[in-house]
């Protein structure tokens, strides 16, 4: 993040609540207030953010089209402005006509009623701004060279506009006297019945999977994607960027965990989380999956950077704890930390190994924890299978997950520890 953002974005949220809070508003107010919000819907692309790229997904030829959901409307189904959710369909065939890949889009959450009102004039607020057509590469991939495993299976994105990991509720709203729509919740069920319908309910196989804030979701959906499934089918998530750590940042401050419980209040999302988990704990605690990932009953799979480039600049070294600059060049480039910075992010690190320790236990789980500094490796070409992939003990993700799923083998792996220590890590 550019050292201005933040403070240009603190200075805007500022301004904008201060004119919430005004009884009338003048022109001027209004005025101030749709440039203010214009302002912050750039501004935060930079923060709390994990998304897919905004270009169309990259390396597929097939292009695959937009639907706008057919049930949402009388579901009351709606994104932040109220307009459709909806889903790109890839459909299967041959020995994958039976087969059922679900992959949940990614990008970041809102946690104020400025920030959310900002998205919702975005494609992660709105289904105005969605692309017609994208490209559907790594785990979604047609091209059996890409994507060996998958290819021919029914491949589906649905896209992702709600700003609380498909999770909120419209009870929230009421809160706020907005136009807002608080609805993850609903978009999930609304779009998940429909897809039922269009032969998912006959599936043999299934997987559900999403990265980034996607990749949370994944987990905190999994069981009630199993349930709505048939019985007999084999059912597994695989979750993609999506591990967040409740840890402290460098100056000691809950940045995280502040953020989540703002967008559990705002949102609602207390009645979407694993319900043992917020009967013992502040609901909010239960948005990191290290809280509720060892109660999810279906079997799931874990892919993780441990030095995860997202959460080290946003979660371990938020612009607000870099006001001196000292950590700029080492969260945007692993490579510039010197040795001390090193020693914080080895510590980060071996944070995710304990938060997985229990999870490493269960004998139908799997993972591949690598020490490389990105963030989805999914639905990219280069990291997913290639020639050029990142390996652990010379096994692609795309191989890895492949190898779990069809129970080929266990897959529990983790990278050796220290960055740079393994070569096949994609270049930062």
């Amino acid at each position: 993040m550019s050292p201005f953002v933040l403070p240009v974005l603190e200075m805007e949220i500022h301004r904008f609540s201060s004119l919430l809070r005004c009884r009338k508003w003048a022109k001027t107010d209004w005025f101030v207030a749709s440039i203010g919000s214009i302002l912050i819907v750039f501004l935060l692309s930079f923060f709390f953010n994990p998304t897919i790229p905004s270009k169309p997904l990259t390396s597929s030829p097939n292009l695959v089209k937009l639907k706008l959901s057919s049930t949402a409307e009388e579901r009351g189904a709606f994104c932040l402005d109220g307009s459709l959710p909806g889903y790109h369909f890839d459909k299967g065939s041959g020995s994958g006509s039976k087969s059922w890949l679900i992959h949940l889009e990614g990008g970041g959450w809102c946690n104020t009623i400025a920030s959310c009102s900002a998205r919702a004039m975005t494609r992660l607020g709105s289904s105005n701004h969605f692309e017609n057509e994208v490209e559907f590469p790594g785990v979604l991939s047609s091209d059996p060279s890409q994507n060996p495993d998958f290819f021919n299976w029914n491949r589906v994105v649905i896209r992702y506009c709600d700003g609380a990991s498909f999770a909120g509720h419209p009870e929230a709203e009421f809160k706020n006297g907005t136009r807002l729509f608080f609805r993850g919740q609903l978009i999930w069920e609304a779009i998940m019945d429909e897809l039922l319908s269009m032969g998912m309910s006959d599936a043999k196989q299934g997987i559900l999977t999403g990265c980034s804030a996607g990749g949370l979701a994944t987990l905190i959906h999994c069981d009630y994607f199993r349930d709505h499934l048939p019985e007999d089918a084999s059912v597994k998530c695989v979750s993609d960027g999506g591990f967040f750590l409740n840890v402290l940042d460098v100056l000691g401050n809950p940045t995280m965990r502040s953020f989540y419980h703002d967008v559990v209040t705002l949102q609602g999302v207390d009645k979407s989380l694993d319900q043992n988990c917020v009967a013992k704990t502040e609901p909010s605690t239960c948005m990191f999956p290290q809280e509720f990932v060892n109660n999810i009953r279906t079997p799931v799979f874990l892919v993780n950077a441990a030095y995860d480039s997202w959460q080290i600049r946003n979660v371990l070294v938020p612009a607000s704890a870099d006001s001196d600059k000292t950590w700029e060049k080492c969260r945007l480039n692993i490579k510039e930390c010197d040795a001390s910075q090193m020693q914080v992010l080895h510590g980060f690190r071996s944070s995710l190994v304990d938060a997985i320790g229990k999870f490493h236990q269960n004998k139908a789980g799997g993972m591949f924890i690598d020490s490389c500094f990105i963030h989805c490796q999914t639905v990219t070409p280069g990291t997913w299978y290639s020639p050029t992939s990142t390996r652990i003990e010379n096994k692609t993700i795309a191989e890895s997950v492949g190898d779990w799923y069809f129970n080929r083998e266990p897959v529990k792996l983790i990278d050796c520890p220290y960055y740079p220590c393994n070569p096949s890590c994609p270049p930062t």
